[in-house]
């Protein structure tokens, strides 16, 4: 009998600035345009090089949607040499792969020649859809219309781009509107077979945000939602759970294939508040199942060459070096 795997990547976490366009109820990442609101080039090729290192084999640009539309922010990019974000993230994914690190990108709304540009230098990339609720946290963010995302994901699909998304539970939606998010995933998925991934997260309460009050989603509820995805989505998309904001143990045994990106290096800047688990601490959630490394992008899309080619003989290496590595766990 063979036994359930659960996966896990191993990355590094570069957010290149907080600012962004958005003002969701919820977040504490958001900063305004200030001196240091940018990820130093120098910090940047140092946490690649550190993470190297270490084993890592992700690494995850994620910034605030849209910065540029911020007054002030253009003047704080430009001593870096960069016009955009994306112009600076494009580079900062080559430094990636140079140091032997694949890259994936969360940068908010893309358009779809935005992407088709930042495809040769990415592995996959991914969009958090949250929620196809119109809920009140999202009243002041342009970029987190519904439609708007799902748009985006859309045109992901379109460029053969392995996709992550996910639900952000406890923000004000309802059990019906994660049924119909997951729904609307699920039709993504049939036209277009890029997700490979979805998360399921649970919204931690920030101290000074408008929902800093606002109930947790209790485990209970939580694992419905795994279970209502797992019987919803296509059996070859992973739902993922992130295991340093619940009690991933208690939710394995759900329909849960993956435990996401933990670093060994740097911390969650989204939710600073909750440290990763050490990989000892991610066999003791895995349980009987069997804990096994994984890149960025999933075997499948590896099969099917949804990649640019430059970066093949890198996700040939990094491919037999996660899985000799899970071999030993």
């Amino acid at each position: 009998m063979q036994h359930r795997t659960i996966t896990f990547s191993r990355n590094v976490f570069l957010p290149l600035t907080t600012v962004c366009r958005n003002r969701c109820g919820y977040c504490c990442f958001r900063t305004p345009v200030q001196e240091g609101c940018v990820m130093a080039q120098a910090e940047v090729e140092k946490t690649l090089e550190n993470g190297a290192a270490l084993g890592c084999t992700e690494a995850l640009f994620t910034f605030g949607e849209r910065p540029e539309e911020e007054p002030g922010f253009s003047a704080m990019l430009a001593p870096l040499g960069y016009a955009t974000i994306l112009d600076y993230c494009e580079a900062m994914c080559r430094k990636a792969i140079a140091c032997g690190i694949l890259p994936h990108t969360n940068a908010g709304i893309m358009t779809y020649e935005e992407m088709e540009r930042l495809r040769p230098v990415n592995a996959s990339m991914g969009l958090m859809l949250e929620t196809t609720a119109e809920i009140p946290a999202h009243a002041t963010s342009i970029g987190k219309s519904p439609d708007v995302r799902l748009a985006m994901m859309a045109d992901a699909g379109k460029l053969k781009i392995p996709f992550t998304t996910g639900l952000l539970l406890g923000i004000g939606e309802t059990m019906n509107d994660r049924e119909n998010s997951l729904y609307a995933i699920r039709e993504l998925h049939k036209r277009y077979g890029h997700i490979q991934e979805i998360i399921i997260q649970n919204f931690c309460p920030k101290p000074g945000t408008p929902l800093a009050q606002s109930p947790v989603p209790k485990t209970a509820e939580i694992a419905a939602t795994i279970h209502m995805a797992r019987e919803i989505l296509q059996p070859d998309i992973a739902i993922q759970i992130p295991p340093n904001l619940i009690d991933a143990s208690t939710l394995i045994a759900c329909g849960v294939d993956d435990l996401g990106g933990v670093s060994p290096l740097t911390i969650d800047y989204v939710n600073p508040e909750h440290p990763w688990p050490a990989l000892e601490e991610l066999k003791t959630i895995a349980g009987d199942a069997k804990l096994v490394e994984r890149l960025c992008i999933y075997p499948k899309y590896i099969e099917r060459g949804w990649f640019d080619p430059g970066m093949q003989p890198l996700i040939n290496r990094l491919a037999q070096t996660v899985k000799a590595r899970s071999s030993g766990l």
